[in-house]
């Protein structure tokens, strides 16, 4: 095999369609644009959710509820979670670094421990929130928290 042998899959380049270029072709006159009006004329363009003067969708659908242009969004990462890391890796403390090594937030998320699982190690966490139960799991087995 050489590169000058390479081709394109069987199938896979096809040719543009060539307009107006003469009547033999099917596609001269118009030019696929049809007769008259704004559709034939150059520089015509429809405006973005137009469906032809029949009320749009975003119209059509209705409104309801509210975004909260205030809310804060959190990752949650929970217990069982935490316990594999401690196990896997032998770690005595967690924090945002060592969850973004893992994989698990990436450098914007505001981490908050949630409470699902068992915590069976002595760990030291560091994260911006903890709900009530993980705080609880977190200091029933001799574990410190501290919120960044």
């Amino acid at each position: 095999m050489n590169l000058s042998s390479l081709k394109p899959a069987k199938g896979s380049v096809k040719n543009r369609k060539r307009i107006g270029r003469g009547q033999g072709s099917g596609r001269g006159g118009t030019s696929t644009r049809g007769h008259k009006g704004a559709g034939s004329r150059s520089g015509h363009s429809t405006k973005i959710g137009f469906e032809g003067g029949q009320m749009p969708l975003q119209r059509r659908v209705p409104k309801f509820g509210f975004k909260n242009i205030n809310r804060v969004e959190y990752k949650g990462i929970n217990l069982d979670v935490l316990q594999e890391l401690v196990t896997k890796y032998n770690l005595t403390a967690i924090d945002f670094d060592t969850l973004k090594v893992h994989g698990l937030v990436a450098k914007k998320d505001l981490v908050k421990i949630l409470g699902r699982g068992e915590l069976t190690t002595k760990v030291e966490v560091k994260a911006h929130a903890f709900s009530a139960s993980a705080q609880k799991a977190i200091e029933a087995v001799g574990g410190s928290i501290e919120k960044l």
